[in-house]
């Protein structure tokens, strides 16, 4: 799966391990921030629970899109969250080998 290089935003999720602990962010960068948050670069939440496999990810065409879902995903409960990255990944597999390439 290829990442379009054009200027878009990326509402993604990042998971400890399958059905574990999960974090939800938004960058324009996504290649290079999950990169970040597998080398444990910047101190925080997905340092300190281990939550660095891409498990889902969505582009969007513009910063204010991307923004409004990241707050929605994060005030979703954990059960949606969990169907909806089953929806498009049910192995829960790691994404980063197929964006980075």
């Amino acid at each position: 799966m290829q990442v379009s290089m054009a200027k878009r935003f990326f509402v993604y999720i990042l998971a400890s391990r399958p059905n574990g602990t999960l974090y939800v962010g938004v960058t324009s960068r996504l290649v290079e921030r999950v990169w970040e948050h597998r080398r444990k670069s910047s101190p925080g939440f997905t340092q300190r629970y281990g939550v660095d496999r891409l498990v889902y990810f969505e582009e969007h065409a513009s910063a204010e899109n991307a923004l409004q879902r990241e707050k929605q995903l994060k005030g979703w409960r954990r059960a949606w969250k969990i169907r909806l990255i089953e929806s498009r990944n049910s192995e829960w597999r790691d994404l980063y080998d197929e964006i980075a390439q």
